[in-house]
């Protein structure tokens, strides 16, 4: 992993690379919404970015970053309960154990929901959408770095959430989960949750977690 293409400090610092030919240049994910009639430039961003954003100008490895993973899906299945087909994270990105993590969720058309959500418009469930980022946010929580947890994560309550976008199958959903506030007397974490792809905020609120011993 090159230490050059992700900062603790929650901003990616992107590794350089020579310029594409022009025949491999990004193509808008939804063709109406960012034409050139638009007025705006095509931009990329990462969840954790902090609001830095990529020219599409750009070569294709600052476009599309190589996202080295902090935690791969197998550490990751030493820490969650879930399996298929509900283990919605393939990699962590970014990681501090009981501050925040970021996670990603490869959408792909292969996924069991989408032939009946919607056979004719392959959208991923919000629902599912909140699940995933609830499940980011049980790793903030059940520290591997010092031994693990026998510990299960529960929804307590979900405020202000909103969807913004669709997200469609071929996205990568990237999501960061941030404790706000942990009280570990009665084993409840308040935490706050964003999901992007691309440059656009798809999904944001805030998550009430609880702690269950097995």
């Amino acid at each position: 992993m090159e230490t050059s293409a992700m900062a603790r400090s929650a901003s990616y610092t992107l590794p350089s690379a020579p310029p594409r030919p022009a025949f491999l240049s990004l193509r808008p994910r939804r063709a109406p919404a960012l034409s050139a009639q638009a007025g705006r430039p095509l931009v990329a961003r990462c969840a954790a970015a902090g609001g830095d954003r990529v020219d599409a100008e750009a070569p294709l490895e600052k476009r599309f970053p190589p996202f080295p993973a902090v935690m791969d899906i197998n550490q990751i299945r030493e820490i969650l309960p879930h399996r298929f087909p509900f283990l919605l994270v393939d990699r962590v990105i970014d990681y501090k154990p009981g501050e925040y993590a970021v996670g990603i969720k490869n959408v792909t058309i292969n996924d069991n929901f989408f032939p009946g959500h919607f056979p004719e418009r392959p959208i991923m469930p919000g629902v599912l959408m909140v699940e995933a980022m609830a499940q980011v946010g049980a790793l903030v929580m059940l520290q591997p770095e010092v031994g693990g947890s026998r510990e299960n994560f529960f929804f307590a309550g979900i405020d202000k959430v909103r969807f913004r976008k669709p997200v469609i199958a071929g996205d990568t959903l990237i999501m960061r989960m941030t404790l706000i506030k942990l009280q570990k007397r009665f084993g409840i974490a308040k935490m706050e949750g964003k999901a992007y792809v691309g440059g656009d905020l798809v999904c944001e609120g805030e998550f009430l977690m609880a702690t269950g011993s097995e």
